[in-house]
């Protein structure tokens, strides 16, 4: 249901230290008559490898979108002498700088490099999985059905290493399952299959990692409750498991054991999954919402179910979006926030605790650059590294020294240098610029990772070997 949003974007708690993200540009006169013209293109890497799916936002004096293909590789054309700005998002990564900005006036050539300062890749539901830029992957908390993917069922309060998973791209988690995304675009998934979340075409748990069978292609993955779905390079959207509230937006309520194509939409560039609800978000920053509706979840202003993508009302300029219990987030591109959907945690952070079916925008959060909601409680990153929370406290998740809900954005304490989050089921964790991971919150199965079963209300270190 939730993973780790490092931008995005939104997200939504997916991160990698040191990758480089290298983009180069070439400008061309378009050599006809008239006011001369440049194209731009270039390739976009991560690790030496290239990344698909990266969205690469050109705006100025004219704007245009493009999406790196399978190999990496984006291009502009048609582009007039003016001054620009080339923006780069993934979900799951940060880009540093943020932007870069060029005067077209007839320079032939100009390179533009961008880094991800994000060490690795975490998510955290009641357990809890962090892939590191050294290529281990390790996993902590509840066990229960076998979703650490260590080949048993024994809960964990320290992390754990699991061997036999490599060259990830993306890791999300559900309820009690997990999803892990490799380079070469296949899926592989563990945990509780009870509603088919495995998508492997059975409902047999799995404490080890399988792979889902037929899923090629795949840039981007989300887990919900217990429904998933992944994002192909094609623009197409599949999901699988649970399908009783029309999440699988197909126009049928018929669940499924493998993955089946949402219909209807086209150019999608991430994906987000809640407690049976599923949102794209589309290349044009338009949001689309699908599955139940009780608390306004989708976003268009009714509390209407629907079993077909319908789009979130008001929502335009979005670059990461994540998906909660019943609320959502968008992150916008100047860097604000807006909630809707449940509300009687205050997850909505509007200073009330009333469902709304339109998004709203919240006050005083400004230079946000990662969102992530979790069951009842959200959190957002500023560029300055400090991390801002609301909603329910129960269990200490706003990570403020108090167990006091807040409809209001608070600061989250002793932490500055945070580079990513990931909010889960009364649990938060960030990473920090150093590599070391923090949590706080709910810790019934360790999943916070020291070594206890103890909640916590601030901050403590994850004790990573």
């Amino acid at each position: 249901m939730v993973r780790y949003h490092k931008l995005q974007r939104p997200r939504a708690f997916v991160t990698i230290l040191g990758l480089l993200l290298s983009v180069g540009i070439l400008f061309s006169h378009s050599g006809c008559s008239g006011k001369p013209t440049y194209s731009i293109s270039g390739t976009v890497t991560s690790g030496g490898s290239t990344l698909a799916g990266v969205t690469m936002n050109l705006t100025g004096d004219s704007s245009q979108t493009a999406t790196t293909d399978a190999s990496g590789n984006y291009s502009f054309s048609d582009i007039s002498v003016g001054v620009y700005t080339l923006t780069p998002s993934l979900a799951g990564y940060i880009f540093t700088p943020s932007s870069r900005t060029v005067f077209l006036d007839g320079i032939d050539a100009v390179g533009f490099n961008f880094s991800v300062i994000s060490e690795g890749r975490t998510v955290t539901a009641a357990h809890t999985m962090h892939f590191r830029s050294d290529g281990t992957f390790w996993a902590w908390g509840n066990n229960t059905n076998g979703q650490l993917g260590d080949g048993t069922t024994t809960n964990r309060a320290l992390p754990v290493r699991l061997d036999g998973l490599s060259d990830i791209k993306a890791i999300a988690v559900g309820n009690d399952y997990t999803l892990s995304l490799k380079n070469d675009g296949t899926v592989w998934a563990w945990g509780n299959n009870t509603l088919g979340q495995l998508g492997d075409g059975t409902t047999t748990q799995r404490t080890t990692p399988q792979q889902i069978n037929g899923l090629t292609g795949v840039t981007a993955i989300a887990a919900g409750y217990d429904h998933a779905c992944a994002l192909k390079n094609d623009g197409t959207v599949w999901a699988w498991g649970n399908n009783s509230s029309g999440q699988f937006g197909n126009g049928t309520q018929t669940s499924s054991v493998t993955p089946v194509q949402v219909s209807g939409l086209a150019g999608m560039t991430a994906i987000a999954a809640g407690k049976g609800y599923t949102m794209a978000l589309l290349s044009d920053g338009t949001v689309w919402a699908w599955g139940i509706n009780s608390n306004g979840q989708l976003g268009n202003g009714t509390t209407t179910d629907s079993l077909i993508p319908v789009q979130v009302y008001g929502l335009a300029g979005v670059t990461a979006i994540s998906a909660g219990s019943g609320h959502a987030l968008a992150l916008i591109t100047d860097g604000t926030v807006r909630a809707w959907g449940a509300n009687t945690l205050g997850q909505l952070g509007n200073g009330t605790t009333a469902d709304s079916s339109i998004s709203s925008k919240l006050n005083g959060l400004s230079s946000i650059i990662a969102v992530s909601a979790g069951y009842g409680h959200s959190v957002a990153l500023n560029s300055d590294g400090t991390i801002w929370a609301w909603g329910d406290n129960t269990s200490g998740q706003l990570g403020d020294g108090s167990q006091t809900q807040s409809t209001f954005p608070v600061q989250t304490s002793g932490l500055s240098g945070a580079i990513g989050i990931a909010a889960g089921n009364g649990d938060t964790v960030a990473l920090q610029v150093d590599g070391t991971l923090w949590a706080w919150g709910n810790n019934l199965y360790g999943q916070l990772g020291d070594g206890t079963t103890t909640n916590r209300s601030i901050p403590v270190k994850v004790q990573l070997p």
